[in-house]
This record gives C-alpha cells, sequence and structure tokens, in this order.
C-alpha cells in the first residue's frame, strides 16, 4: 500500500461537478492499493499517517501530528500509483489490486482513520473520474509505503 501524503491548507474532490469530498487544514492523501496488501498494510499505514509529524509548531519546526492540529483528513483511491514504466511508453497496472479487493481496503482504511482521528475523513469515489483541487501548505508532499518502509 502506498501513500502520497500532501499537507493542505483546503483540499477538494469533484465527481461530475458534484463536491463529493472537502477539507480544510489538514492532509491529503492519494491511497494506493497493491495486489497484495491486506489489513495489515493498512495498520501500518494508518499509524505512520495519524502520528507523522509535519505540521509547523511555534518555531516553525514540523513537530505536530495531524492529531496535534486537529486537521482533517481527504482519502482519494489512486491505482496509477503502482504504474510500472519500466518497458515502452505505457504504463502497466497490473500490480495494482483490482476492484473487489481494493475496495475493502480502502473502505477499511477509511474507517480505521476515523476511528484514528475521532473524526470523519472526506474521502473520493473509488473508480470515479475524480478532479481534485488543493493549496498544498509549504509545500509538504510524503511518499510512505508499506511494502519498502525503510526506503520512505
Amino acid at each position: 500500500m502506498r501513500l502520497v501524503i500532501q499537507r493542505v491548507k483546503t483540499a477538494r474532490v469533484d465527481v461530475a461537478g458534484k463536491t463529493v469530498g472537502q477539507i480544510d487544514q489538514g492532509l491529503f492523501v492519494l491511497l494506493g492499493i497493491h495486489q497484495e496488501d491486506s489489513s495489515k498494510d493498512v495498520d501500518w499505514l494508518i499509524q505512520k499517517l495519524v502520528k507523522i509529524r509535519i505540521f509547523n509548531d511555534e518555531q516553525g519546526k514540523m513537530n505536530y501530528s495531524i492529531r496535534d492540529v486537529q486537521g482533517q483528513l481527504l482519502v482519494v483511491s489512486q491505482f496509477t500509483l503502482y504504474a510500472a514504466c519500466k518497458k515502452g511508453n505505457r504504463p502497466s497496472y497490473t500490480r495494482a489490486a483490482r476492484p473487489e479487493q481494493a475496495i475493502p481496503l480502502y473502505e477499511e482504511f477509511i474507517a480505521k482513520a476515523e476511528a484514528e482521528l475521532d473524526q470523519k475523513v472526506a474521502s473520493g469515489q473509488f473508480g470515479a473520474d475524480m478532479q481534485i483541487e488543493l493549496n498544498n501548505d509549504g509545500p509538504v508532499t510524503i511518499i510512505l509505503d508499506s511494502r519498502t518502509p525503510e526506503i520512505f
């Protein structure tokens, strides 16, 4: 499972011209699910996500987590995070989980994030053509991957 985390002042996701998820200060997260992912990957990433200190303290140092600043969370599914681009010019997405596996893990991720943050988590619509608008704060962008945690 792979996350691209962006610290934002605001973020919004629209589907067919209608806003389906929106937040103010917090984290915008693109979530890619690998075909071999499980609840274990969800649990590890949720703990990292809610504890990662990427919000500034009074001295401008990144010492606060999303919990500390009571920030909001917007999660959007993103199968293209598992694009394989080594051969040719058309990416292959065979490593990404199929919807029948990915949807339950996506929903589990959101539910566990809500439980950890004790608040509603905004989300996109799985598999939909989504338009994303965000105001990246910093910019601060972090990648986490449960398959290769030592790299990130």
